[in-house]
């Protein structure tokens, strides 16, 4: 079954427009094929696993992202599956792939080009040890980062070397064994090719280069055309070295008439290579963990950021509750999150952030939770709250429970950041203070600035007594939900009588609207005439809960499609939110285009430029798969202030994918709005991002493309530009773990030329491997009216020298029982011991089966040689025992007991092909 999955989907995406859907774009498109050729076989093959594992049958309606999520989480727990936290992770490597051709543009080692083969394959290691790090510590979206920057160096070896030329057609795998050499370089010295006048030559590899089997790859020069004599170019209208003899170009980049083959054989072996890549970090990672750094994990996250101060037990307990709640009502179903997060701040305390995806241990780590402290001061909310926001999944909900100021308000700015670049939703339950804790009252100002925040994440800023906590807390049950979508939001100052239409759709389930603010008055109508006022608790088109300054409104299930309208009287500030439940959604990034050999799109750290049109990469997603959506409108719309809505011009990559093109952008903040048929129903939609958005005249650069060790210290160039007047900028940088940092606190630019400047930071040297630093660097101008930001990740990794994967032995074998007659296995077992040792190195920690469906133990991993003992029926006639170090070095132990079965292939470590060899040479016997 997965295999033919997998030949599908190469088809599939094999036969799919040049120009699909890719976050870089332009020639990159290649690049971005290929692994998604390569990402969606890797993880269809794991799910099928994994239900295997389960007792269920993995069977996908299609090949979508979406329609192989929806099979992988399994049918067997109800509710709605979003595809959307899947879609997000393959966009994360894809982008990562693509912008390495922006950054890294003229670095030979990321490209495999100028011969630079070492140097490039250092860079897979380093990578390959960063992604298996990051993943032991959960932290799976700078393992994405890093997994697509090390795809797109791994897939340039076979395009700008002569690797297919001397006819190969497997990968080349000691680029993924550090510890295996090299081999048959050709050295600096050597002439490699013959001359292409025409530069459309079928092969210039010289015959002798062929014949010895010799490596080489073209010289690339962006900005200087010398090259060693008689060394191949990579060749292409940017390759400046293409012109000087021997001329032309061994790239196979692009699919011409005159290297067709060649093209397509670098294609397929890119492919399989991206493949053996990622069997490596599944087997050292486990499936279950590999699926969630790949976004294929229930959609619902719980994040709660609480005050710990002394008048903070209510609050603490009613937080316990709410698990216990959820927990009770959402398991075994797709609403159950995948995970629980916990991050308590008091002062001048914060943190640590409890991360686990068991609910017990979270209302454990609860309960140990104590109100003490405090007194008449703020506390550290926002440093609370920033951790929350760099140790979530992007687009977590997350909730914070204050009954205080922040006494950190100068992050604001960063939490701002934080939220535009995850695009998590954050909301703010705030209780009325304690005669028990002297403090500042909560006044207009403060609020105001807990209301900023959630406005700008397109969560709420709720307003209880403490008495009436419990009843807000509904809000969470409501949002800790799979698939859930918003339809309408907007963010409204007063000023009289205001009507607001949005549009339900067939699809969506459990609709709740939100309506925050005091001394207003509602009546909603339904596309058939039917209303229901504010006064009416249960009406007949819902129910109305009413807690502090929030209105719930829950429709009843038997809602209709087709337009609504809500009007609202007010004098003060008021939001309306409208939510649902639904698999059609849709995921976005704001780009800009880059130019250079491969130009394309890169996605924004920070916010889009001002003066010129806005583009965004957006990703629609329906009920079965794309193509069951029309989309028909997308535009940015105002959520505060008159309301705006400035229409793009929609481009349509395929697949669901489009390039949204915006001129002009509306002022002030502003929103992602997308409308469309669902054609499963036939039925019209709507949805809207949650995080606001506004455009700046400042401009950030910044790339992060290593890791830094323990103790060490790593140097950040950035660069500021502004399109506005000339003068002092102020920058300020944050980052998540409080690691010292160095920069300059201003820069002096001139508009429209960039100023560079470096930021140092300095990991302490107790700092674990695989942790992942959030850096934040904004630049604003000196009257603070506008400003800009860059969010970058940076992985600190100890430096590793074990790279020899567990060794293998197989000791006995015990299948004489098997009969020739596979028809007659049934009654019949077989035995196969094995003695497993990691010699000198970092030391096993874990043993388990690849392959085989008997029973297996071993014995304690601590031992200097772990015994491990398999027993299954003869119709399981194959066995792979996959052995995992420290530092994710894997080692693999495969046996068949298939008669006719030949010699192994030779694609096996050294320490495979001796246990397989002992293993025949006992068999045999």
């Amino acid at each position: 079954m997965s295999s033919l999955l997998g030949v599908a989907l190469l088809a599939l995406t094999l036969s799919a427009p040049t120009l699909a859907f890719v976050p870089i774009g332009g020639d990159s498109s290649s690049h971005i094929s290929i692994t998604k050729t390569a990402l969606l076989q890797k993880v269809t093959e794991t799910c099928q696993a994994v239900a295997e594992e389960a007792g269920y049958e993995f069977k996908p309606t299609g090949s979508s992202p979406g329609e192989l999520a929806q099979a992988c989480l399994g049918p067997t727990a109800p509710g709605e599956v979003s595809g959307a936290k899947f879609q997000s992770a393959l966009q994360e490597i894809y982008t990562q792939n693509g912008l390495v051709d922006r950054d890294f543009t003229n670095s030979a080692p990321h490209h495999f080009n100028s011969e630079a083969f070492l140097e490039g394959r250092g860079l897979i290691t380093e990578g390959v040890v960063a992604i298996k790090a990051n993943i032991r510590k959960e932290n799976f979206k700078a393992a994405r980062e890093t997994l697509g920057r090390v795809l797109h160096t791994l897939q340039d070896f076979y395009s700008h070397s002569n690797w297919v030329e001397l006819g190969h057609t497997e990968p080349y795998d000691n680029l993924i064994k550090p510890d295996q050499p090299l081999e048959n370089l050709a050295d600096l010295n050597t002439p490699t090719c013959r001359d292409c006048s025409s530069g459309t030559c079928p092969n210039q590899i010289l015959s002798n280069i062929l014949n010895e089997k010799k490596l080489t790859s073209g010289y690339m020069g962006i900005f200087s055309s010398q090259k060693p004599k008689g060394k191949c170019s990579h060749g292409g209208a940017s390759d400046l070295t293409s012109t000087v003899i021997p001329r032309g170009g061994i790239s196979k980049d692009e699919r011409r008439q005159d290297n067709k083959a060649f093209h397509d054989a670098a294609v397929k072996a890119a492919i399989a290579a991206s493949l053996q890549l990622l069997n490596d970090i599944c087997l050292a990672a486990g499936n279950r963990d590999f699926l969630r750094m790949m976004g294929i994990a229930r959609s619902s996250v719980v994040c709660f950021v609480i005050d710990t101060t002394g008048s903070m037990s209510d609050d603490i307990e009613e937080a316990r509750a709410v698990v216990y709640k959820i927990l009770d009502s959402k398991k075994g179903t797709q609403d159950e999150p995948s995970e629980y997060i916990l991050v308590p701040f008091n002062d001048p305390d914060f943190g640590p952030i409890i991360r686990t995806s068991d609910a017990e241990k979270m209302k454990t780590e609860i309960s140990k939770l104590k109100a003490t402290g405090g007194g008449d001061t703020p506390e550290m909310c926002l440093s609370g709250l920033q951790m929350a926001l760099t140790g979530a999944p992007s687009s977590s909900n997350i909730y914070v429970f204050t009954d205080a100021t922040a006494k950190d308000i100068a992050l604001k700015d960063t939490i701002t950041a934080l939220i535009s670049r995850t695009k998590s939703t954050v909301s703010f339950l705030i209780t009325s203070l304690s005669s028990r804790r002297r403090r500042r009252s909560l006044g207009a100002a403060s609020f105001s600035d807990y209301m900023d925040l959630a406005l700008a994440s397109g969560g709420q800023a709720i307003q209880v007594s403490k008495s009436q906590l419990p009843q807000a807390t509904d809000i969470i049950l409501d949002t800790s939900t799979s698939a859930l979508v918003t339809v309408f939001q907007r963010a409204v100052t007063g000023g009289g009588l205001k009507t607001f239409i949005f549009v339900l759709d067939e699809s969506l389930k459990s609709i709740t609207i939100y309506i925050t603010g005091t001394s207003l008055t509602f009546t909603l109508t339904n596309p058939a005439g039917v209303t229901q006022s504010n006064n009416e608790a249960s009406g007949k088109l819902g129910t109305i809960q009413t807690v502090g300054n929030l209105w719930r409104f829950r429709l009843n299930a038997d809602k209709q499609s087709g337009d609504w309208t809500i009007n609202i009287q007010s004098n003060q500030p008021y939001t309306l939110k409208v939510t649902g439940q639904s698999i059609i959604t849709f995921i976005y990034d704001f780009v800009e285009k880059f130019t250079g050999p491969h130009s394309g799109y890169a996605t924004l750290s920070g916010r889009p430029q001002a003066g010129q049109a806005t583009t965004v990469m957006l990703s629609a997603i329906g009920r079965k798969g794309p193509s069951s959506l029309t989309v028909g409108q997308v535009g940015l719309v105002t959520v505060s202030g008159p309301e705006a809505v400035t229409n793009g011009t929609i481009a349509d990559m395929g697949n669901g994918d489009l390039l949204v093109t915006v001129d002009p952008v509306p002022e002030g903040e502003f929103v992602l709005l997308l409308k469309g048929t669902d054609k499963t129903s036939n039925s019209e939609f709507q949805r809207q991002s949650t995080t606001q958005m506004s455009v700046s005249k400042v401009n950030i650069q910044a790339a992060v493309d290593s890791s830094v060790e323990p103790g060490e210290t790593f140097k950040l160039p950035f660069s500021v530009m502004t399109q506005g007047e000339a003068g002092t900028c102020i920058i300020n940088a944050q980052n998540d773990r409080n690691f010292p940092m160095t920069y300059p606190k201003s820069l002096i630019l001139s508009t429209g030329q960039y100023t560079n400047a470096t930021l140092t930071i300095a990991p302490s040297a107790a700092t674990e491997s695989g942790t992942d630093v959030t850096l934040t660097i904004e630049a604003k101008s000196s009257s603070g009216a506008d400003s800009n930001y860059a969010v970058l990740r940076l992985s600190v990794v100890t430096k590793i020298t074990d790279f020899i994967p567990p060794k293998c032995e197989v000791t006995s074998v015990l299948a004489d029982d098997c009969p020739k007659d596979v028809s007659q296995c049934g009654p019949f077992r077989w035995e196969l011991s094995a003695n497993l040792t990691d010699e000198n190195g970092t030391g096993i920690v874990s043993i388990s089966l690849n392959q085989g469906n008997g029973t297996f133990k071993h014995t304690p991993l601590n031992a200097p040689i772990v015994e491990a003992f398999y027993n299954a029926s003869c119709c399981s006639q194959i066995v792979e025992i996959v052995a995992v170090d420290k530092v994710g070095n894997v080692g693999k132990c495969y046996h068949s007991i298939i008669r006719s079965a030949g010699f192994p292939a030779p694609t096996l470590s050294l320490p495979l092909w001796l246990c397989l060899w002992v293993s025949i040479f006992i068999i045999r016997l």
